[in-house]
């Protein structure tokens, strides 16, 4: 029963025990009947003015309650002049600026941190209650695939890792947690370290090929000039004059291979100028075609880039020329285009999913010398592409995407 009900309940029931008095002594003393009823309206006009002063506070309360509910902090009450009631609007208005402003620092730290996510260079992966992805931002858009869920799947809370996804970008995987409406939410981030570790690695295989340039030349030019000049001496017998030949031979290919390390170290910043990829692509297909036919698949009309005409080229030999290697002889290498990705595919062996691909002095073939696919991804990373190299379903492509 409600506090209003009851004070009714109790006004009716004393005035009507007031007035069933009175009407007993109405006959035997009339004045004390007046008097009982002038006390009885007297009494009534209090029960009502009382009556306003409880309920009404409460009353406020209600509407104060509904619009917390509600959560409209606006509403507030004005002072009525009695004091009881002033003391309870203004712990009221008070708690409702405090609520007020409480709610206005939550916004605002929302807001902050959803921009601060949002404009992040690293990628963020808010996951809700049951470990779904609930957002995203956009520098982890691009990231997502199967491959990255399987990596975040096998990762503790916690926990920290490097791994490469397409088989060329590196990155660096945290996931942690935090607490939201008392459980607990994970997170991830994602960094990428590709830039780093490539001018880390470009710097550490400089030195030793510039060390080893220099070794092997101090000794491969003393050694050729003496086989010279024994050569031309004076004749010399058929088994030696085979051995120091194939030495002479040796000494070549090897300042051959040593050279093309060297160029690699040096390679020049491209010479960028509009250029159609299609005529490249075209050209490749024309020069390699003597060794496999190679298909083209190109988009309707130009594809026009910015890029070093030579080393663009040079870049997309490398590419048909491992396809070619790949399929031996029996197999199919294509040329595609489609918006602003140029792709090599093939039907060949494949390539192991833990091969360290673009890895300096790392090769699959027998005779290789692991420079190809390096000199590729120092070309491609100087004009500003992203790449990959993945087999799948037993056809291997290598795409291009070039900037806008």
């Amino acid at each position: 029963m409600r506090l209003r009900t009851k004070f009714i309940l109790l006004v009716v029931l004393l005035h009507a025990t007031l007035l069933v008095l009175s009407f007993m002594v109405w006959r035997s003393t009339p004045l004390v009947f007046i008097l009982s009823e002038a006390v009885l309206v007297g009494s009534l006009a209090i029960s009502w003015s009382l009556y306003r002063q409880l309920i009404r506070p409460l009353r406020m309360l209600m509407e104060g309650i509904e619009a917390i509910r509600d959560k409209d902090f606006t509403v507030k009450f004005r002072p009525t002049g009695k004091y009881e009631m002033d003391q309870l609007i203004d712990v009221y208005n008070r708690m409702i600026d405090e609520l007020r402003a409480e709610r206005t620092r939550q916004e605002e730290q929302h807001f902050f941190l959803d921009r601060l996510i949002q404009t992040s260079p690293t990628g963020i992966i808010i996951l809700d209650f049951d470990g779904r992805v609930q957002q995203v931002n956009p520098a982890a858009a691009p990231l997502l695939s199967e491959e990255l869920f399987a990596f975040l799947r096998a990762l503790p809370t916690g926990g920290s890792r490097v791994v490469k996804l397409h088989g060329v970008h590196t990155y660096k995987l945290q996931k942690s947690q935090f607490m939201d409406r008392g459980f607990p939410r994970q997170f991830v981030m994602i960094e990428e370290l590709t830039a780093e570790l490539l001018a880390a690695e470009k710097d550490t295989y400089g030195k030793v090929i510039r060390m080893m340039a220099h070794e092997v030349n101090n000794t491969i030019g003393p050694v050729n000039s003496i086989i010279q000049t024994v050569s031309a001496g004076h004749p010399l017998p058929p088994p030696l004059h085979e051995a120091l030949t194939a030495a002479f031979q040796r000494n070549q290919h090897l300042n051959h291979f040593v050279r093309n390390f060297a160029e690699l170290v040096k390679l020049p910043p491209p010479v960028l100028q509009p250029v159609d990829l299609h005529l490249i692509a075209v050209s490749v297909a024309q020069l390699m075609s003597s060794q496999f036919p190679v298909t083209l698949t190109l988009s309707p009309g130009s594809f026009m880039v910015s890029a070093d005409v030579l080393q663009m080229e040079q870049a997309l030999v490398n590419i048909v020329k491992n396809a070619i290697e790949a399929i031996d002889g029996s197999g199919a290498v294509n040329i595609s285009s489609s918006g602003r990705c140029l792709v090599v595919t093939d039907n060949g062996r494949g390539i192991p999913a833990d091969a360290p691909l673009f890895t300096p002095f790392y090769s699959t073939k027998k005779d290789g010398q692991g420079i190809g696919l390096t000199l590729v991804r120092e070309i491609l990373v100087q004009h500003g592409c992203e790449f990959s190299l993945l087999t799948s379903e037993g056809v291997t492509r290598f795409t291009i995407q070039f900037p806008d």
